[in-house]
């Protein structure tokens, strides 16, 4: 019997670790909307970012989780998102080598300075230092929490260490090619 095409992925990762461009990938691949955990947490708006209640929150991710298809990313792991890894078809935890994601952050900060690359929030030194921070948590404690907390899917779990990784789980479908 052949495998089903995802529905509803949620992909996990650090900072740096490809989860927006994975997402907007697959988005168009799949035809599938793509959700940010960030946009879901912060109301965006041009004179500054409000965060969401948790009620707020709750009800948006709820909404979210809820539909008939999806792509949720983001770093947050937190009891908030556990429902969407419960209703995952696949959940695709990006496990990026640490010089990759240090290297990818400095990258993405130059680019979003120079203008070539748009960012939800204001890219500051502050945010960009934070973001070295979230970096080393996600090595030293995030990893951890993850498989500790949602371990129990390992049946619908992929580990992506390369791009390579997800070529060759969706090539078994026939209709994903190489990533840009």
């Amino acid at each position: 019997m052949k495998k089903r095409l995802p529905d509803k992925i949620h992909i996990v990762g650090s900072v740096g670790s490809g989860k927006t461009t994975l997402a907007k990938e697959l988005s168009s691949k799949l035809n599938i909307p793509y959700y940010e955990l960030d946009n879901v947490v912060w109301k965006r708006y041009e004179t500054g970012d409000i965060r969401r209640t948790v009620l707020e929150r709750l009800e948006y991710l709820h909404s979210i989780i809820h539909s008939e298809s999806w792509i949720i990313e983001g770093v947050h792991t937190d009891d908030w998102v556990a429902n969407s890894f419960l209703n995952a078809d696949l959940i695709i935890f990006l496990d990026i080598n640490y010089s990759v994601r240090t290297y990818r952050i400095i990258q993405r900060f130059l680019k979003q300075k120079l203008g070539i690359e748009k960012a939800n929030y204001k890219p500051t030194k502050e945010i960009f230092l934070k973001m070295f921070k979230w970096n080393k948590q996600f090595e030293n404690e995030g990893k951890r929490y993850f498989y500790e907390n949602f371990g129990i899917y390992r049946d619908k779990m992929l580990v992506v260490r390369n791009k390579r990784d997800i070529v060759n789980y969706f090539n078994e479908f026939n209709r994903f090619t190489k990533p840009q």
